[in-house]
């Protein structure tokens, strides 16, 4: 048994949280070794010590706008270009607004 931050065991399959850096993953596979509870996470597939991750209700899971809904999670490589170009075709200008004041 796999146990987060909050002492509260932590399934495969479930999504958690990493503490440090606010990584949300869902977990992989877990471990136990020299007496330290790992957790690997699908996002980074990297291992995490699992006092340093919390365990996430569904609704604290946030979803990308980049994810397809109707893919399963995969990313929409095209709405994360054309949000690129927006980006792109952004005009700066002192002119536009003015401070408050």
């Amino acid at each position: 048994m796999v146990l987060d931050a909050r002492d509260i065991e932590i399934p495969l399959e479930s999504h958690v949280r990493y503490v440090e850096t606010g990584t949300i993953g869902k977990v992989i596979d877990v471990r136990t070794k020299d007496g330290v509870e790992w957790v690997m996470l699908d996002k980074t597939n990297l291992w995490y010590r699992s006092k340093l991750v919390e365990l996430l209700d569904e609704k604290d899971i946030k979803k990308s706008t980049f994810y397809d809904k109707e893919s399963d999670g995969e990313v929409d490589i095209e709405a994360m270009k054309e949000k690129a170009r927006a980006l792109e075709d952004l005009e700066l200008d002192s002119k536009v607004a003015e401070g408050g004041g």
